[in-house]
């Protein structure tokens, strides 16, 4: 009799340590820990950036980001206006036309000591505008194009629907403006298509012109 008392009473004891709060809480599954909210850009920060070409200086029509850190007020988004410059929030008009992200951003700087201390800007760049390349004449659909990665003449030619049935495919030109000085290069389509001459298919630069006679 006493052996089975003992074994019923080891065995009210274990299902009471099973049935407490303690052991119940601890049998749960972890509980997912909620993500941590982050904070939203703003003051000019943009969600995403261009391509940048490795050649690349800010042209009109361009849309960037000014990013002062620690100094969010003097932040905005601006578009590049037409004679060249944009305008900031204590700085007013700066120049920006013919000047890299870098060098716009040293600019920057300086002309914000006036104002503030260590001052630490970014130029980023939201949306290239300002390069276009054009082609003329016998193609589907001539007009400017915008030039935001490296494109050659027969990728041009391509994106403009193609040559019409009686242009001259064997006398493409390419006109470039290069140091106040018009370069012409010549561009057979047939030999290129073929897979010959294909040093004719050059990269094309802003404001180059495809002409298709």
């Amino acid at each position: 009799m006493k052996h089975r008392f003992g074994q019923v009473t080891f065995a009210l004891v274990i299902c009471g340590t099973l049935s407490s709060p303690l052991v119940a809480d601890q049998a749960k599954p972890p509980q997912p820990i909620p993500p941590v909210a982050q904070p939203a850009a703003g003051n000019g920060v943009p969600k995403t950036a261009a391509n940048v070409p490795a050649d690349y200086v800010i042209g009109a029509e361009d849309v960037l980001s000014i990013v002062f850190w620690r100094d969010k007020e003097l932040s905005a988004d601006v578009v590049v206006r037409p004679d060249g410059k944009i305008s900031l929030p204590l700085l007013n008009d700066v120049t920006a036309v013919g000047l890299t992200p870098e060098q716009l951003a040293a600019e920057l700087m300086k002309a914000a000591t006036k104002y503030i201390a260590d001052p630490t800007a970014s130029v980023i760049v939201r949306e290239i505008k300002s390069r276009k390349v054009y082609i003329i004449g016998q193609v589907a659909k001539a007009g400017p194009y915008p030039l935001t990665s490296d494109m050659t003449v027969l990728q041009l030619i391509a994106v403009a629907g193609d040559l019409l049935e009686y242009a001259d495919a064997k006398n493409v030109v390419i006109t470039r403006m290069e140091n106040g000085k018009e370069l012409r290069f010549k561009f057979n389509y047939k030999d290129v298509l073929r897979g010959k001459s294909l040093e004719q298919n050059i990269l094309l630069k802003p404001n180059d012109t495809v002409i298709v006679r």
